[in-house]
């Protein structure tokens, strides 16, 4: 399975930095209508995704009435780093498979861990949907 023809390209995928805020990131989630988004680090390499439930923990454990400390804390805090693990854009279908069982999108990345982009378990079943015509 050659994962370039089945994966959206960064550049088409809606992404969020470690340095944005938890405000900036629930608005473009919000936005987007998304439950999870890939996260990158300074050097846009992948570090991890954000998800609704991430949003929900930092409001419940903040006492921030007036929302100040949505302003201050980053998103880099908040993201669970073995939350949606991205696989190698060499990886096998084997692979591929395994890991959109677990989880909706697998981001993928190359050999020094930049994002590439991500596939969605839409984009898979109809891969292998078309495979059977």
């Amino acid at each position: 399975m050659n994962i370039a023809k089945i994966m959206t390209p960064k550049v088409f995928t809606v992404l969020l930095h470690e340095n944005n805020t938890v405000r900036q990131g629930y608005e473009i989630m919000k936005e987007k209508g998304y439950t999870a988004i890939p996260v990158l680090d300074s050097e846009e390499r992948y570090a991890g995704a954000v998800t609704e439930g991430d949003f929900l923990r930092f409001v419940m454990e903040t006492d921030d009435p007036d929302g100040k400390l949505r302003e201050r804390t980053r998103i880099g805090s908040i993201i669970r780093h073995d939350f949606c693990r991205p696989i190698h854009i060499d990886a096998d279908e084997d692979a591929v498979i395994n890991a959109i069982i677990q989880q909706n999108f697998v981001p993928v990345v190359d050999s020094q861990e930049a994002l590439c982009g991500i596939v969605t378990r839409r984009k898979l079943i109809e891969f292998l949907a078309g495979r059977l015509d």
